[in-house]
């Protein structure tokens, strides 16, 4: 019999030890902390508790916890001196069935790994479904996080014990997150779609009206289908409507807007906007197999766009809900000729009817919007959700240095008009600058020297200018203080900047009600609120056009990499997005 929640909760903590305790690998002291907490109001607010005793720690005791840990088919699998929990592991991930090359090359890495950082390389073998990893993706592991620094390995270290004693607990307690490995699974079977050039790699890709793209579209409406919305269909830019009735005395009642972009950016990630799709069905398909309606109607869409990756235009699906797609692009071509227009046609949409999609904001209550956090602040604080304060605003701009060319060897440094030595000056202002103001980022991603030789002082240096805040005013006050940096250094070197403005958006701060809803769903689960901006655009920004909106974010692992291949969340954190997504509804119920 597995030991309930209730019972850990209320039983003493001798017994409560005796069941927790292995939970981190020969470490009970973690456990016995963590009682402190109790009662725990969720199994993430158990994990989290010990997560936080973890945190706390001294680091010697954090790297001993590390060195608990055995190496990878090593010494002690092969001599079957595991703890039983070490043995199901291994085993689960195939690491008892290496082929002899597969052996060699983990005992090399193991080596080379102990020998660079001084402790034994530890990784969740089973993965984020928890089902075990493939051998090849734990020997590509092994090889990526040998590069890294010291700092950085340690705390990936212990991020992969936390996944470990996570998925020890789940056991431990006979746990399954079914509506996490429900979206996890849909999120798979969705990256099955690829275009085929990079499907031959692969590679993740699906841009705008491709038949991947297309077949997406498709399998979203036969999923929301099953899952009992009333009604689903695919409007004229694309995206993909489900809606869910509300119960019939409400039977006029506004409706709930969510949902995200089932667009990928090329060779991109899983979760990337279809993740804030398959959260809000997964939760409706739950209301429905339940017979439950709400006094208020939801409304699920899969936007067609929000990538720019086919077309120059993006926000393409969330700009006809808002009344701002513009007919202008229309004519866009995308890089084999093919304009917007005949590209619609082409898969059957009725673009004359694009301008009838626009919605009217009194019959809804508001947009929400889960997403993944695309960025490493949840995944550096151990947190699996985080709660959006504001899309940043942003402001471009393209930018060029003019001085004059000399010869490296003969231009004293006191009388020289270096171009690219201007630019990295404001490159370095920039990082300062962004860095003085709260949640600022500025980026310079890009910078090119034309012609440029070794030998030559730069005469020409091109670049970009790319700055981001929480709001337009502190947006602006960085934008105004760059600028003016930039001016003064072209005028202290005696070099001509020229500068020209792309891209221009305003913030999208979240509603207040609704942040406090988000937060109020994240405290019920019993884990910290963290309140972070979002630095990307998401259709949310889009939204606030019309609707009061917020977001909720979703812990990355791999350090929150997105637009990246190596993205991934685990089934445990969609299961926690769920939950608050569930929470939520209760919320605007009663």
């Amino acid at each position: 019999m597995h030991p309930t929640l209730p019972q850990l909760n209320t039983t003493s903590p001798a017994q409560a030890l005796q069941w927790l305790g292995g939970i981190y690998e020969h470490s009970p002291w973690i456990a016995e902390q963590a009682l402190a907490q109790r009662p725990w109001r969720s199994l993430a607010h158990l994990q989290q508790s010990m997560v936080q005793v973890v945190r706390q720690a001294s680091p010697a005791q954090q790297r001993a916890l590390i060195c608990a840990h055995p190496e990878l088919a090593g010494k002690a699998m092969v001599a079957q001196q595991l703890t039983q929990a070490s043995t199901h592991e291994q085993t689960s991930a195939g690491l008892a069935h290496c082929t002899p090359e597969e052996f060699a090359r983990i005992q090399a890495l193991n080596a080379a790994y102990t020998a660079r950082f001084g402790w034994p390389f530890v990784l969740a073998v089973r993965g984020p479904r928890g089902t075990g990893l493939h051998r090849r993706d734990i020997i590509a592991a092994m090889e990526r996080r040998l590069h890294h620094h010291p700092d950085a390995e340690h705390a990936e270290a212990l991020r992969n014990i936390h996944r470990i004693a996570e998925l020890r607990l789940h056991n431990l307690l006979g746990y399954q997150p079914k509506q996490g490995h429900q979206v996890w699974d849909w999120c798979e079977a969705l990256a099955a779609h690829s275009e085929p050039e990079y499907a031959a790699q692969g590679q993740l890709t699906a841009t705008y009206l491709s038949d991947a793209h297309r077949a997406c579209a498709q399998q979203i409406a036969q999923w929301m289908q099953h899952c009992g919305f009333d009604e689903v269909h695919t409007d004229a830019v694309g995206n993909v409507v489900g809606r869910y009735h509300p119960a019939p005395p409400h039977a006029h009642a506004p409706s709930l807007l969510t949902g995200s972009h089932y667009d990928t950016v090329r060779n991109g990630g899983k979760y990337d906007g279809r993740l804030g799709i398959l959260v809000p069905m997964v939760c409706v398909q739950q209301l429905h197999a339940s017979g439950q309606r709400l006094p208020f109607g939801i409304e699920v869409v899969a936007f067609a766009e929000e990538e720019g990756q086919r077309f120059a235009a993006t926000f393409l699906g969330s700009s006809a809900l808002t009344g701002h797609f513009d007919a202008q692009w229309l004519a866009q071509r995308d890089a084999n000729g093919v304009t917007l227009q005949a590209a619609m046609q082409g898969a059957g949409l009725a673009w004359q009817d694009i301008a009838t999609l626009q919605r009217d904001p009194a019959r809804y209550l508001g947009f929400v919007e889960v997403h993944i956090e695309q960025g490493p602040v949840l995944n550096a604080l151990d947190l699996p959700l985080g709660v959006v304060t504001s899309i940043n605003g942003s402001v471009r701009y393209t930018g060029e240095m003019v001085g004059t060319a000399s010869h490296a060897g003969t231009t004293p440094m006191g009388q020289r008009r270096d171009a690219a030595a201007a630019v990295a000056e404001l490159d370095l202002y920039l990082e300062a600058r962004a860095s003085q103001s709260p949640d600022c980022v500025a980026t310079m991603g890009m910078l090119h020297v034309p012609d440029g030789s070794i030998n030559v002082v730069p005469g020409r240096c091109m670049f970009s200018l790319d700055m981001r805040a929480p709001s337009d005013a502190q947006r602006d006050a960085l934008e105004h203080d760059i600028l003016a940096q930039a001016h003064a250094i072209a005028e202290r070197r005696g070099v001509q900047l020229a500068l020209q403005q792309t891209v221009r958006a305003g913030a999208a701060p979240s509603a207040p009600a609704w942040q406090a809803r988000w937060e109020a769903a994240v405290q019920h689960l019993g884990l910290p609120v963290h309140r972070l901006p979002s630095g990307a655009g998401h259709d949310a920004m889009q939204m606030h056009k019309l609707l009061p909106q917020a977001m909720l974010f979703v812990r990355g692992e791999n350090g929150g990499i997105s637009h990246n291949p190596l993205e991934s969340t685990t089934s445990a954190d969609m299961q926690c997005a769920c939950d608050a997504f569930a929470h939520l509804l209760q919320q605007i119920s009663t």
